[in-house]
């Protein structure tokens, strides 16, 4: 039963993170934004729906019940760093690329520090929200092909963002 509300939560939090990015997507096309890495979009788009559906298929076959509650709380500390990030951002947070000439980058924030903090919860996202309940197989492979993502995605971003 924990499995089914903690898989349910990450989903909900993964569908308004979506519909919050196809908020400020709307604003920054109104803005003038170009979007970049179109290309590859669609694989993280696959990559991150592969994640929740193998953490399910694993879970239910494995059918170990048990979870760490150390871990519970650092995914929750992962995703109050989330809110801070996004909101460091504020409209130009999105799930795509998007470059908008006339204004700055922000660096204010987690942005003050990191150059992309946003990438940091996601690498341990997909490493932690896994290890919860056990589900190594889970953890392994999409930490292993969220960093290969990644690498494309951050080298497109980091053109983008020297235009």
């Amino acid at each position: 039963m924990a499995f089914f509300f903690f898989i349910s939560f990450v989903i909900l939090t993964r569908a308004v993170e979506l519909l919050h990015s196809r908020r400020n997507e709307t604003w920054l096309v109104e803005q003038g934004a170009v979007e970049y890495g179109r290309k590859h979009y669609p694989f993280i788009v696959a990559l991150h729906a592969l994640f929740l559906i193998s953490l399910m298929v694993e879970y239910y076959t494995i059918q170990n019940g048990s979870f760490n509650a150390v871990l519970l709380v650092l995914y929750f500390m992962l995703l109050a760093f989330k809110v801070w990030v996004i909101g460091s951002l504020g409209k130009f947070w999105n799930t795509k690329i998007y470059h908008v000439t006339g204004f700055p980058l922000v660096k204010k924030g987690a942005y003050k520090y990191f150059k992309h903090p946003n990438y940091v919860i996601v690498i341990a996202e997909i490493a932690i929200i896994p290890l919860v309940f056990n589900l190594y197989f889970t953890a392994i492979v999409f930490t292993i092909l969220n960093f290969i993502m990644l690498f494309v995605r951050i080298k497109e971003e980091n053109k983008a963002l020297r235009i």
